[in-house]
Order: structure tokens, then sequence, then C-alpha cells
């Protein structure tokens, strides 16, 4: 291992070509020449630190959540409904149970099939949804460390090079600032989709082309914002290994990168199809004016979520609609260490990350960037994101690379002084750990569901509504009842996504006046037999008197009531 860095070391100094150079590029499977059991070491650090740096979550998996955030609420939301709907009907998965009667309404945000199918298990098993989300936010932050460090590891010969990265890839400001999406924290086949690239390019065989497919593949099932990013970002890692296309091997390089394409194409096709249908059908695009708003600025560069940055400089840099983006004084140090020895360039897998950084920092600034908006039309991908400025996440994880590179340089330069290299090495660590702590991390209580919703539950037929059904402006103020509906999985009126169909409007326009005739009447016309009417906040929107209005209103019959909400059955019209 030491001598693989000082080779390297040597080798920079006296400008030799650093393509050929690889720490353990010989063994065939991940892990390498490292054993299982440092590999297990090596994940359960990373469990340890997940816990550490969500603190207090896993004291009180529960009893803590960010329901104070609909988008985590719409999450947790998505998980059970993966899990409900996979073993009953897996080929109308996007026909979720919101936003009735449209259809296709898993397609209006992230569809999380994958991180659902990890934790349908638990689902079955009877385990509460907020538990199962928690868990996998846990489980996310892990593994993306873990899988970063085996990359790194591979590639600089040292764990401890490996970890760091693990540590800056999964522990950064962006992440830890996203605890609320759980998309965000599930970056796991980044890394190894980056590692299965330079393999191809590297050794062009069909099994390396499947393995950059199924790793593409997957980081794109967990979000897709990452399906974008990952497009993007490997294909400016290709355009930089340029040398790989010119050799003898060339047809052959092209035509397996091509089978890899097509392979992953195929295996996504399920997940995309709809999301073209939901553009199509109900113009689900995000413009470039939205875009413009969740552009970066050189502010988010600077924003830090760490307690050592935050509260010492960086608080005032925070914009409301950006991402904090500072990858870390030690992380910028070491990062730079590799590009000023040239390694960042020379040796073929630290260029591929550079250059995947490179097209993230750049695609970062979104509508701002010249050309953006031709690429924005050129390219369909692109008007399916509204934050551009979550690209940055890819110049995050080359700087976590880079700075493996760069302890690698360090560790190197020492060798034949060992308590200097370690004192560099855990320093580093360290250093990298305090700067990205932001512990304790605030949460909130998280909201409980009803028992009287089980009433549904003997209604196969029920469609329901939720009342006060919120404003157009304020849907996300329906994220509750989406939480609600996982006792029952009616179909329901409401619903909150990162897309309000027309349809929304309609129905808040036409029962703005309930429980008036219309109302009833247009209830009926779209085939809603149950209403559900939370008391207080009904009151405090439409007042006492519509709410007592409510009771003696021929149309509706009592199902069951309980202090706060009362769920009515909706009478023909000839009762």
């Amino acid at each position: 291992m030491i001598q693989a860095a000082e080779a390297l070391l040597h080798r920079v100094r006296d400008g030799v070509r650093e393509d050929d150079w690889s720490a353990t590029d010989g063994p065939h499977n991940l892990v390498g020449r490292a054993s299982t059991r440092s590999a297990l070491a090596a994940l359960a650090l990373f469990a340890a630190l997940t816990v550490l740096h969500t603190w207090p979550l896993a004291s009180a998996l529960g009893t803590l959540s960010r329901h104070d955030n609909a988008d985590a609420v719409l999450n947790e939301w998505a998980l059970a409904w993966v899990a409900h709907q996979l073993p009953r009907d897996p080929l109308h998965l996007f026909d979720a149970n919101i936003f009735y009667p449209e259809v296709n309404t898993l397609a209006f945000s992230e569809h999380l099939a994958l991180q659902g199918a990890m934790g349908a298990p638990l689902f079955w098993a009877g385990v509460p949804s907020l538990v199962v989300h928690n868990l996998l936010v846990l489980v996310g932050f892990a593994l993306t460390g873990w899988t970063m460090a085996l990359v790194l590891r591979r590639r600089t010969g040292s764990w401890s090079c490996g970890i760091l990265a693990g540590m800056l890839l999964a522990f950064n400001s962006h992440s830890l600032s996203r605890i609320a999406h759980l998309q965000a924290v599930h970056v796991e086949f980044l890394p190894l989709a980056i590692m299965a690239l330079d393999r191809l390019l590297t050794r062009p065989t069909a099994a390396n082309a499947l393995k950059l497919s199924l790793a593409y593949a997957l980081q794109s099932l967990t979000s897709n914002y990452f399906l974008v990013f990952m497009t993007f970002g490997l294909a400016g890692a290709g355009i930089v290994r340029w040398k790989d296309w010119i050799g003898e091997g060339r047809i052959r390089v092209f035509a397996l990168v091509c089978l890899s394409a097509v392979v992953a194409v195929l295996m996504l096709a399920p997940f995309l199809i709809p999301y073209l249908q939901a553009q199509q059908n109900q113009g689900l695009t995000r413009s470039l004016e939205e875009v413009a708003k969740y552009s970066a600025s050189w502010q988010d560069y600077l924003s830090a979520t760490g307690n050592l940055h935050y509260r010492t400089w960086s608080a005032p840099l925070w914009r409301r609609l950006g991402a904090p983006l500072f990858p870390g004084v030690t992380a910028l140090l070491l990062a730079a260490l590799a590009c000023a020895s040239g390694v960042a360039w020379k040796h073929r897998a630290a260029r591929t990350w550079l250059a995947v950084g490179v097209v993230g920092f750049v695609l970062s600034f979104g509508a701002a960037l010249p050309g953006y908006a031709f690429l924005y039309h050129a390219v369909p991908l692109l008007q399916g994101i509204r934050a551009s400025v979550r690209f940055g996440y890819l110049a995050l994880a080359a700087v976590a690379a880079l700075a493996a590179f760069g302890l690698s340089l360090l560790r190197a330069k020492y060798e034949r002084r060992p308590a200097v290299r370690r004192a560099l090495t855990v320093g580093a660590l360290v250093l990298v750990t305090v700067e990205a702590l932001r512990i304790p991390v605030g949460y909130s209580t998280p909201h409980a569901t009803p028992s009287v919703y089980q009433v549904l539950t003997l209604e196969p037929n029920a469609v329901l509504v939720e009342l006060p059904l919120y404003e157009p402006r304020a849907f996300q103020l329906n994220a509750l009842y989406m939480l609600h509906s996982t006792v029952h999985w009616r179909p329901i009126l409401n619903g909150y996504s990162g897309f309000r169909p027309a349809s929304y409007v309609r129905h808040y326009e036409r029962l703005i006046g309930f429980p008036d005739a219309s109302s009833l009447a247009y209830l009926r016309e779209i085939g809603v037999t149950h209403v559900a009417v939370h008391a207080n906040a009904f009151a405090e929107k439409a007042g006492h008197e519509r709410l007592q209005a409510i009771a003696a209103t021929p149309g509706l019959r009592v199902a069951i009531t309980s202090p706060n909400l009362t769920i009515y059955k909706v009478r023909s019209a000839d009762r």
C-alpha cells in the first residue's frame, strides 16, 4: 500500500504519465485484496458515524420525525405506497391513491421505488412507516459513505483515504441539510457507477458494460435528480477519457458503451414512461423561470451546515432557495494538493472524478449559465428538474475523491516518518468530522393517525375527501392526509407532490362552499363517497357556523366520529 502511494508520488514528480497506474486494479471484486472483515469494519464505522451526524434520530426512531416538512411526509407515504402496491399490482405502481380521479400520480414526484423496495419487508412485518422511513435515512447515509470508501480504497490503496472520501461524500453540507429528503441521502451507487465506467473504458468487456448499466440504473432509481446528474456527469467523464476512445479497440469500446446505455434505458423504461406520460398529459415540465429561481450562486459554495462554519462565518451567506455546498476547509486543501501535484488529471480515476465535479459545478448555475437554455430544450431530462443548484452535489463528490488522493500523497511523503503520517491521517479524519458536525439535529414530534380511519377499510369502494381541502398555493398541507390514508389506501381527492394537477384547483373551487347543495352535487358527480371533516382546522378556515351546518346537512350521514374528526358518508341524491 505504502509502496504504491510512493510510486504515485514519484511518477507525478517525474512527470510520468499516470494513466497506467492503479493501486489495486488486479482484483475483480470491489473489496479487492482487503479482507471482508475490513470491509465490514468500515461499514460498522459508517453506521456509527451516521448515528453521530444525525443524532438524536437513532435514539428514538419512532418518536422523532421531520413531519414539520411536507416533503418528509410525502416520502414516508411514498415508501408505504410502494410496499403496499408491489405485491398487489406492481404493473400499476404509479397509479397511487392521491389526487383522485387522476392516474399515474406517483409520477408527480420522486417514486422512491428502490427505497420502498428496501423497506418493504419491514412494512410487511408491521413496522410503523415512520420507523421504516427513519431507518432508511440512516441506511442511506451509511451505505453512501461505505461504497465511496470501498471505491477510493481501491484507487488509493489505503483504507484511511477511502474512509476520508466516504465521510466527505456522505456527511457534507448538502446531504446533512436534506435529511427530510430521503432521495438525497441515498447516493450509494454513484461511486460504483463511476468506478464501473472507469473499468469499462480500461477493460472493455460485456461484463463491465453490464456493471455500469446496473450501477447507473440503481442510482437513477433512488432519485430522478440523480438520473439527470449521472447522465451528464458520466458523459463528462467519458469525454475527458478520450484517449480510451481512440486506441486500437475503439470500436469495441464504443459498442460496449452503447450496449451499456441501451441496457440501462431498458431497465429504467418502466419508471421513465410514467413521467413521460405525466409530461404529455399533465404538462409536468419545469420552466426555465422555475430553474432560474433554484440555480446556484457563489454564496451556495460558501454555505455550510456544520456548527463550526455556520456559527462563525457562513450563516449570512445562506439563501432560502439555494443549497449549502461548502465542502469544508480540510477537503479543499487535500483536493488542492491532488490538483497541484498533477494527480487530478494525470491519474485516470482521479481525472474521471474531476470531470464529474466540473460538470456538476458548471451545471449547478442553471439558467444563469450561458447555453443552459439550449441544453434545456435539447435534452428533455433537464425539463424534469427544477433545482439545478443540486448539480453541485457532483462537485462535492469530486472534492471527496480528490481529497482521498491528496491524503494518499501526504501519507506517501511521510512514509519514513510513521508518527507524522499517522497524525496527518487521524487529523484529517477528525477535522472533516468536526467541520461537518451539526448535532443535535432538530426534529419534530410525529403526527399520529386517528384510529377512526379504520372504518374505511370496511368500505372497499370508498373514495374520500378530507376537509379542509387546502387552497392550491398551500396544498402541501394535504401531506398529513396522505399519511393518514396509509391506514385504508382508499382514493382521496387530496394530495401533495412536486406537481399540482389542474383537477386539484377545480376541486378546491367547487368545494369552497361546502356543505352547500352545489358542493354535495359535485362530490356525487365525481364519485366521492366519504367526507372526513377535521373540526378545528375546518372551523378555522370556514367558520364555526359552516362547521355546525355539516351535521345538519341531509346529504351526509355520520359513519364514525371522534373529538376532532368525523367521517361522513355521502348519501345518494334521491335520499
